[in-house]
C-alpha cells in the first residue's frame, strides 16, 4: 500500500486527536466564560453582589484559559521544525 510508505500513522492520530481535544477544550472555555459573563450580570441586577463576583471571577478565569490557549497555538506555529 503507497500510503502507508508516505503517511506516518501514528503521528496522524495524535494530531487528530490533540487537535479534537483542544478544539473542543477552548470551545468549553470559551462557553463558560460567556455563562460566567451572563449570570454575574443577571446576579448583579438581582443585587446578588457576592454570587455576581464569583461568576465575574469563574468568566475571567475561562476568558484566560481561552486566550493562553490562543497565543499557545500562535507560538507552536511560528515555531520553526
Amino acid at each position: 500500500m503507497i500510503a502507508a510508505k508516505v503517511v506516518e500513522w501514528g503521528t496522524l492520530g495524535k494530531v487528530i486527536l490533540a487537535a479534537f481535544v483542544t478544539g473542543v477544550g477552548v470551545t468549553g472555555a470559551f462557553a463558560i466564560a460567556i455563562l460566567g459573563a451572563t449570570r454575574s450580570v443577571e446576579m448583579r441586577r438581582d443585587g446578588r453582589g457576592l454570587e455576581a463576583t464569583g461568576f465575574a471571577a469563574l468568566a475571567l478565569v475561562a476568558f484566560v484559559v481561552v486566550v493562553a490557549a490562543i497565543v499557545g497555538g500562535i507560538i507552536v506555529m511560528s515555531e520553526k521544525s
